[in-house]
């Protein structure tokens, strides 16, 4: 059982990073005039747009499922949806998106999916991200060299930075025996910190598990295949995350630029943004999207475009994954009440 302590203290920075992110954003501005120009936008590409988020989520699940099957797990396509809103939800409260692979690994175990495994597949998956994210956003740049200012270029080569250092510490940690260790002592720190029952009997039982990882990641690598097809999947997963922009761009009947413009644009933001130890990114991702759309959007159209792009993007989904993490537990809490009463 997780303690809803350090959930609630993650919660609640989140939330104050957002409320005061939006009030240096807004407070100047005539919020009244946003609402009424959000309630007038097209609406139906505004439902695209939240489509195109399920088909992120989805992709995400895709990619699990496919991971843990060619490993011998078993998962079903409804708990690999659990899996991705569950990483979507611990990623998005937590400091540079630390909580969310562990605490898949958590509730991977909890549904008789082995650490070893879960934690390659997780691997596997945060690889593919890694890898798409930083090549789309390099030739991305070229396409938009001209919207970056001296600042957004050296955050931009910061979050490019940071992304390949994980993604160089990803790879080491597939393809060679000494980073092993140091992942699942990782991953038993973050539980610690939300206080997982007994996690110190159940270290020796994990640790034990390295063995069949390294016989997982023997496997992956003779199996490229399945690398490159998580790979073309992920590349779709982020061209409907990167169209909500344009998506929102169309909402409000403009036609100036094109899909691939917009698209490319909002890749270079992602990449800029995605590195910075913020839990969601949550203000980076908001001021940098109101410094690269700037010159896309009229000044009176900008802070709704940024309101409903992170609105679907994040906010949105970060209430849908809450609710599916209150109502896993619950229904797992139920279980346990329930076997425990028929063994009384």
């Amino acid at each position: 059982m997780i303690k809803g302590k350090k959930i609630l203290r993650n919660i609640m920075l989140f939330l104050i990073l957002m409320v005061l992110t939006f009030y240096i954003i807004l407070k100047d501005q005539d919020v009244s005039k946003i609402f009424i120009l959000l309630a007038n936008v097209n609406k139906r590409f505004i439902l695209i747009a939240i489509l195109c988020m399920c088909i992120y989520i989805i992709c995400d699940a895709i990619n699990i499922g496919r991971s843990l099957k060619a490993l011998k797990e078993k998962s079903t396509f409804i708990k690999n949806i659990k899996y991705s809103l569950i990483g979507f939800f611990f990623s998005s409260i937590t400091p540079a998106a630390t909580g969310g692979q562990p605490m898949q690994v958590y509730y991977m175990y909890k549904d008789k999916i082995t650490v070893a495994n879960s934690t390659l597949s997780l691997l596997i998956n945060l690889t593919c991200v890694q890898i798409v994210t930083i090549s789309m956003a390099i030739v991305s740049l070229i396409f938009n060299y001209k919207y970056m200012n001296g600042i957004l270029i050296a955050f931009f080569i910061l979050g490019v930075t940071l992304n390949l250092s994980a993604l160089t510490l990803l790879l080491i940690s597939i393809f060679t025996k000494k980073m092993t260790n140091g992942i699942i002592k990782f991953i038993i720190r973050i539980l610690k910190f939300f206080r997982v029952k007994n996690i110190e009997a159940k270290q020796e039982k994990l640790e034990n598990e390295l063995n069949k990882y390294q016989s997982s990641a023997i496997y992956i690598k003779n199996n490229i295949w399945l690398i490159f097809k998580n790979l073309i999947t992920t590349y779709f997963q982020f061209v409907a995350f990167y169209s909500i922009s344009y998506l929102v761009y169309k909402s409000f009947g403009l036609s100036e630029y094109n899909f691939f413009e917009i698209l490319t644009m909002q890749s270079v933001l992602y990449a800029t943004v995605s590195g910075i130890p913020s839990p969601g990114a949550v203000g980076v991702s908001e001021g940098g999207y109101m410094a690269i759309f700037s010159s896309i959007f009229p000044g009176v159209l900008l802070d709704g475009a940024m309101l409903l792009t992170r609105g679907v993007s994040f906010y949105l989904f970060v209430a849908i994954s809450a609710i599916v993490v209150i109502l896993n537990a619950t229904i797992k809490n139920r279980k346990t009440g329930d076997s425990r009463g028929e063994h009384e």
